[in-house]
């Protein structure tokens, strides 16, 4: 995609650059439509520790090649999935794997996307052999401003330090699910 670096690009009359988005905005939208999918953010997180192959995401994901590989192409484009060197598989076919880049924890939070993460991690704890066995709190709390911003505070200092540190190739993987939200039902009337 070429920088345009003094307004929009030559082919778009005057009259309408103010109706065509900046670079960076419709490349914020493409990032969040690319996002919006549960099957998209599983994909992501299987990425995350090993490259796979299309093959192997729909072997992982109980569904067909044809169905995941739309999905993962939409990931590369969007730079969320990076393809790793090509590899022969059992009976000489090329393969090409994928490993998440990290993108989507980097980049700013994208708006509309909470329901889709929340479907995510619903999806995966469906999955669990004994549900019983996830660590799972829930606290109420009355917060002013600053307490509610030093809590934000805290826990994104905890979690990037968790996502810094290298990850233990002999390790257990586990998720983390974290969300804070106004009590609504709870409110002063």
């Amino acid at each position: 995609m070429p920088d345009v670096e003094d307004g929009p690009p030559a082919e778009i009359p005057p009259e309408r650059a103010a109706e065509v988005p900046e670079a960076s905005e419709r490349e914020a939208d493409a990032d969040a439509r690319a996002l919006a999918s549960v099957l998209r953010m599983r994909i992501l997180r299987l990425c995350l520790d090993q490259a796979l192959t299309n093959k192997e995401i729909a072997e992982r994901l109980g569904r067909r090649p044809a169905t995941t590989f739309h999905h993962v192409r939409t990931l590369a484009e969007r730079g969320f999935l990076a393809a790793q060197p090509e590899r022969r598989g059992a009976r000489g076919a090329r393969e090409i794997p994928y490993r998440a880049t990290g993108k989507s924890w980097r980049m700013p939070r994208v708006p509309g996307t909470t329901r889709v993460l929340i479907d995510t991690f619903l999806s995966e704890v469906a999955e669990l052999d004994d549900p019983d066995a996830m660590v799972v709190s829930r606290l109420g709390l009355r917060l002013d401003e600053a307490g509610y911003a030093e809590l934000h505070r805290r826990l994104s200092e905890l979690l990037q330090d968790l996502a810094d540190r290298p990850g233990d190739p002999g390790g257990t993987p586990y998720s983390i699910f974290l969300a804070v939200h106004e009590d609504v039902a709870r409110r002063e009337t």
